[in-house]
């Protein structure tokens, strides 16, 4: 809706004499317009000239091709030959035993993998898993975020997982997880170690070191500690993979956890997959 705005009280413009005409103005120069971005730009007729013409290039190349071949008599084929395989002679190879053939081992009771409860260990301030296993839901409450860890661990395909805990001395208490994954669709014991090497490292505070035989395996040393309901814990972690199998490790203590502690036990453990 156009609104004219109106003034009162203003005096009546005075009447002034017509001023002269003013001569025309020169016809502006036509400028073209510029390209609009959104559209997309057309290819014009120079490139399809070109494709129609290497198109009867083709074409024509071909018929001559066939003409000349037309001419020529026929070459008969060599003959079909292979030189003769010897059998290998002997028996064949004993199936692996169900302790050498890592496949039945991992698809057997995945506890036995743990590393056993040393014995003057005691048993840990808190409970984890029942009976040694961790389901699903139990495995997400130990992200920060549950819901979120509940959605990445369905999404990498989550099988199942072992757990076992203890207490060494009167402050350090250790934690070991093998989770196994499906991996029908992702390589989730991968994706899960290379997510633990992220966070771990991320934190900006810690000291690392591979771990042997594993490839891409780490153990870290948290140099700072965390205060969590008024007590300051030192922790140290390792990760890693083999197969569809992700190790985690966790060690607490109230003062920093040795280099050797925490890599030495992720070394047995991952000789144990």
């Amino acid at each position: 809706m156009e609104v004219t705005e109106e003034r009162s009280g203003a005096p009546d413009t005075p009447d002034t004499p017509d001023a002269p005409d003013a001569p025309d103005a020169p016809d502006a120069p036509v400028v073209p317009d510029a390209p609009d971005p959104s559209r997309p730009r057309r290819r014009g007729r120079t490139p399809r000239l070109i494709g129609a013409a290497a198109l009867l290039g083709l074409v024509a190349g071909a018929c001559a091709g066939y003409l000349v071949q037309a001419d020529r008599e026929p070459t008969a084929l060599p003959p079909l030959s292979q030189p003769k395989l010897a059998q290998a002679g002997g028996k064949a190879p004993e199936p692996l035993s169900a302790a050498q053939d890592r496949k039945v081992k991992v698809d057997g009771d995945l506890r036995k993998l743990l590393l056993k409860k040393p014995g003057d260990a005691r048993e840990a301030p808190f409970s984890v898993g029942k009976d040694g296993w961790m389901d699903l839901t139990q495995l997400a409450e130990s992200y920060r975020k549950p819901a979120q860890g509940y959605g990445w661990l369905l999404s990498e395909e989550f099988r199942r997982a072992a757990v076992v805990s203890w207490r060494e001395g009167s402050t350090r208490t250790v934690e070991i997880r093998l989770v196994q994954y499906r991996q029908e669709e992702v390589l989730g014991a991968y994706d899960a170690a290379d997510d633990s090497y992220y966070w771990a490292e991320n934190a900006h505070d810690a000291d690392s070191w591979a771990i042997p035989g594993t490839g891409d395996g780490m153990a870290y040393v948290h140099r700072n500690p965390r205060s969590e309901f008024g007590v300051s814990v030192y922790q140290a972690e390792a990760h890693a993979w083999r197969g569809d199998v992700a190790m985690e490790i966790w060690m607490y203590d109230t003062k920093p956890v040795p280099k050797s502690a925490i890599l030495g036990l992720a070394k047995r453990q991952m000789e144990r997959l």
